[in-house]
């Protein structure tokens, strides 16, 4: 089974290392992450960079296609020939896949025009401007295509697709083995629990990105 991840300038790298660690698992699995052209892609701290060991015209056909988020999203969404690529792609894959803002750059490609989709809960107007229907959801899945919501979400969603495409006990497995089992120091992990001075902290934050 061929996996390939697909890494742009700006990403978010737990986006990627989440489901990475995850479906890494499957076995005989060749993963591969892929890039415009082979070489380093820095994400968005700048102070890490993940190998792109083929560029996207080496892999046109993968079974599984993950697609992170990230600051460098709306720029990736506009490059003709990532979407090109992902819209191509779709069309033989097993699964279609996004964490956070990845699913905007699908969204780009068409590939969520009329579907219901998950994105990071600050992007949900982006999101629908590409067609899709925004649920807050944790993963949202619709046929083959499963979109994860912000950052972390793509543990879930990667453990999800453990389940759909080996085992749940083979899942299950991987999660006790990674020690899955969140329990944060505050709840703050959603809009709908964060206190409200916080959730406007991470929109000033975001908008400052912008």
């Amino acid at each position: 089974m061929e996996i390939a991840v697909l890494l742009y300038d700006n990403f978010t790298a737990l986006d990627c290392i989440g489901p990475y660690e995850v479906l890494s698992r499957i076995p005989a699995v060749d993963l591969k992450f892929v890039a415009l052209k082979r070489g380093t892609v820095k994400s968005d701290t700048r102070m890490l960079g993940i190998e792109a060991t083929h560029s996207i015209d080496e892999v046109p056909a993968p079974d599984i296609l993950l697609v992170p988020g990230g600051p460098g999203d709306d720029a990736a969404a506009a490059e003709p020939r990532i979407t090109a690529w992902l819209a191509k792609a779709h069309e033989t894959t097993k699964w279609t896949t996004s964490v956070c803002t990845g699913s905007l750059i699908l969204g780009a490609a068409g590939i969520l025009k009329g579907l219901d989709a998950t994105t990071h809960w600050a992007a949900y107007e982006r999101l629908a401007a590409t067609g899709a229907t925004p649920v807050a959801e944790r993963w949202v899945r619709r046929g083959k295509v499963i979109t994860a919501a912000g950052v972390s979400a793509g543990i879930d969603m990667g453990i999800y697709l453990l389940g759909e495409e080996v085992s749940e006990d083979f899942a299950q497995m991987i999660q006790l083995a990674i020690e899955y089992d969140p329990q944060p120091p505050f709840e703050a992990g959603s809009p709908a629990t964060a206190p409200a001075h916080i959730k406007g902290m991470v929109e000033a934050f975001f908008a400052a990105q912008a």
